[in-house]
């Protein structure tokens, strides 16, 4: 019982490090930019190029579109600033 207890404690501290050290989309967030779309302007959360999947609308005109398409105009956005 002291054994599993033991390797427990020692165990926590480091569960605990390896936590800290993985990412979390905020960390890789960029400034946020405004689109202009056919149906208006959106606001984008873009993040680091390589994670293009990852942007999103966080401000739309919400009676002239769904979010799902908002967040298609900022994951288009991400890709344009990629390849440019």
């Amino acid at each position: 019982m002291t054994s599993t207890l033991t390797k427990s404690l020692l165990l926590l501290p480091l569960i605990a490090g390896l936590a800290a050290c993985v990412p979390s989309p905020e960390d890789f967030e960029t400034t946020p930019v405004k689109v202009q779309t056919p149906k208006g302007e959106v606001t984008c959360q873009l993040y680091r190029p390589d994670r293009v999947i990852w942007d999103r609308a966080i401000d739309f005109p919400a009676t002239k579109m769904t979010v799902p398409e908002a967040d298609a105009y900022c994951k288009q956005e991400g890709q344009r600033r990629l390849k440019g």
